[in-house]
């Protein structure tokens, strides 16, 4: 209890800029939990790995297999979006460069997700430490300001009141600030491991659909060929 009291004693003598800052600790805190129960908790590094389950069925040009699989697996891997996107394409035989504008549309909007919000973090901390400055300057305004038309015996407690003020506000916009800004490096760097991973993996389905493209297409032309020389010899 003893802690609490002296926190609320420091938060009341901070003056009015401990509310701002307040509300950006709030606003970072919930970013820091959101943010990492959805990197951490909800996305694995395992995309890449995920990837190589794919190869053989690929290579067999098993395309039916390999969409109706990525599709279970979708709901918790981005990866599968991806190689969906990229054997319906290839099972239409859209040619490499449909493969990849399919695949990176869904890429592209899988890095974006990761990416939400953490950038908020950096700006939250910054702006945390300037409040801080200003209630500091604000403080230090109003003890001199105080001090100047106060009479003699009251200076010496108008002064440390307002020193109270200007330090209490430094103290609180750097304890606001300092978890938001490790937070955000810890955070950032897990989106971008994520990034890689998911962009790996899809490099490598890409590389296997566009090897596996030709001999598909060939496959499904002969066919044709051969029945329009059947049909030409009657």
């Amino acid at each position: 209890m003893d802690f609490f009291t002296k926190i609320a004693l420091a938060f009341e003598h901070g003056g009015f800029w401990m509310w701002p800052i307040f509300l950006i600790q709030l606003a970072s805190i919930a970013i820091i939990l959101e943010r990492t129960a959805a990197l951490f908790f909800r996305r694995k590094l395992d995309q890449s790995r995920l990837a190589l389950t794919f190869e053989e069925s690929i290579r067999r040009g098993e395309m039916d297999s390999i969409i109706q699989k990525s599709q279970m697996l979708s709901v918790k891997n981005p990866i599968a979006r991806a190689i969906a996107a990229g054997a319906l394409a290839a099972k239409n035989l859209g040619g490499k460069d449909e493969i990849q504008g399919k695949m990176d549309e869904v890429l592209i909007e899988e890095n974006a997700h990761l990416d939400r919000r953490v950038g908020f973090l950096s700006m939250l901390g910054n702006v945390a430490t300037l409040t801080g400055l200003l209630g500091t300057i604000t403080g230090m305004i109003k003890s001199f300001a105080a001090v100047a038309f106060a009479n003699p015996a009251e200076k010496a407690s108008l002064l440390s009141a307002g020193i109270s003020e200007a330090m209490n506000a430094t103290a609180y916009g750097l304890i606001a600030a300092i978890p938001a800004l490790v937070a955000y490096a810890i955070l950032q760097n897990r989106a971008n491991r994520l990034a890689e991973d998911l962009n790996q993996g899809g490099l490598k389905i890409f590389n296997w659909l566009s090897f596996t493209y030709e001999p598909m297409l060939t496959y499904k032309i002969k066919p044709m060929k051969s029945e329009r020389s059947v049909e030409s010899n009657a």
